[in-house]
């Protein structure tokens, strides 16, 4: 059940009754865009996020029906440098398994966490500078982050697609309060990111974040100044962005 929405600046604000009605809200905008560009172009790119807090818009969007998968193209948003290629927490194998394998895509593009990183950003960068992405479903960090857009490591102006970041502590406890990892000490220092401005530079922006952690980031990213000191905060300024949020999420704002 939708329960408040709103504007703030551009940023529309969705606040769902629970955190299932929030994902399978944000699933059927999902869909309904990529039927409408379907309906236009031939094929469609798009970049997912990988964390559990994206779990329930997944498994909806895997549900939605009359979507032509077989014309959409694949990315994702960042990914650990040097975690073994099997590993469960990597961010391409964590969107195998909720969505990748599970429906019929044109093409899937893994950053890879095996490649030395020069070559990974050099490939991704090829990738993204050839195929524009139309939309991506995405979250916030409970730093206020986007992929791993730290807010030491943001820049709204950067001048390339990909880059690879440090980690802040607070980044990195996320992960194990995800549980993605038993101990800080398992989580990567170290990845490979897209870039604020390759974010959002997407025509069609779907943000999904449930779960009480994140509800300071909600109320920064909404009610602070527009600043890399909070990375997200940057969605109020797009053309076509929606934030969907739960009551967990939003406990700060209502």
């Amino acid at each position: 059940m939708l329960k408040k929405d709103y504007k703030v600046d551009a940023l529309r604000v969705k606040i769902y009754g629970s955190r299932a009605a929030m994902g399978a809200a944000a699933a059927a905008d999902v869909a309904a865009c990529l039927r409408g560009l379907l309906a236009k172009q031939k094929e469609v790119w798009m970049i997912f996020a990988a964390a559990p807090s994206q779990n329930e818009a997944l498994a909806a969007l895997c549900a939605e029906e009359g979507v032509d998968w077989t014309r959409v193209h694949a990315v994702h948003m960042d990914e650990y440098v040097g975690l073994p290629a099997d590993h469960p927490a990597g961010f391409g194998n964590f969107l195998k398994r909720g969505i990748f394998d599970r429906l019929p895509f044109a093409s899937v593009h893994l950053i890879g966490s095996q490649k030395a990183p020069e070559q990974a950003i050099a490939d991704y960068d090829r990738l993204l500078a050839e195929h524009h992405p139309d939309l991506c479903l995405m979250g916030i960090g409970e730093n206020g982050h986007i992929a791993f857009n730290d807010p030491h490591v943001a820049d709204f102006d950067d001048p390339v697609r990909i880059k690879k970041v440090d980690l802040d502590l607070k980044c990195r406890t996320q992960q194990v309060h995800d549980g993605c990892f038993a101990r800080l000490e398992e989580v990567p220092e170290y990845a490979l990111t897209l870039t604020v401005p390759t974010l959002f530079g997407c025509p069609h922006l779907f943000c999904v974040v449930p779960a009480p952690t994140k509800a300071e980031a909600v109320r920064t990213t909404l009610q602070g100044p527009v600043s890399e000191a909070c990375p997200a905060s940057i969605l109020r300024r797009h053309g076509d962005a929606t934030l969907y949020l739960d009551p967990d999420s939003a406990s700060l704002i209502l």
